[in-house]
């Protein structure tokens, strides 16, 4: 009798699996086209039409941008400058803040060190810069010491 029971509760799980299934993929096109066309929004990804036979891969998109996809700029400043703002670069081929970012630190390819982290374009130690304590812009007062990130340590 157990045995039934979960018999008709797996067969009961795979029809509604197999109903949503085809809910989303919708019926055959009229047309009956292989691949169907898509409408981009601005608010996500593409949306198939209604009647589309398959659903298109994530991986064949087109005119979908992934928000975490490098942008790349070829060398062309006004790409970076459009797409991140005035401060951004383009570098190795991607829009960087040279300011900021620890692997093209005040230039292309000027990486920081293990130990540091670059603040207004140079590379600085934040254990022990003064000027740059714990953090980027974080001033020890005048006469005080940074030791370990912190102000007047012990």
């Amino acid at each position: 009798m157990e045995a039934a029971k979960i018999f008709v509760t797996i067969a009961l799980t795979y029809a509604v699996t197999i109903a949503l299934a085809m809910k989303t993929i919708g019926a055959v096109a009229k047309d009956n086209s292989l691949i169907p066309s898509t409408t981009f929004t601005d608010a996500g990804p593409p949306v198939l039409p209604m009647g589309s036979p398959k659903r298109v891969s994530r991986f064949l998109q087109q005119g979908y941008r992934n928000p975490r996809a490098a942008d790349h700029c070829h060398k062309d400043e006004e790409v970076c400058y459009v797409l991140e703002g005035a401060t951004s670069t383009c570098c190795n081929n991607k829009c960087v803040f040279l300011a900021t970012d620890n692997h093209n630190c005040g230039a292309c390819k000027r990486k920081c060190k293990f130990t540091q982290v670059c603040c207004r374009g140079e590379c600085v130690d934040i254990a022990f810069d003064k000027r740059h304590c714990g953090a980027c812009n974080h001033r020890c007062n005048r006469g005080e010491y940074c030791v370990y990130g912190m102000c007047n340590y012990a």
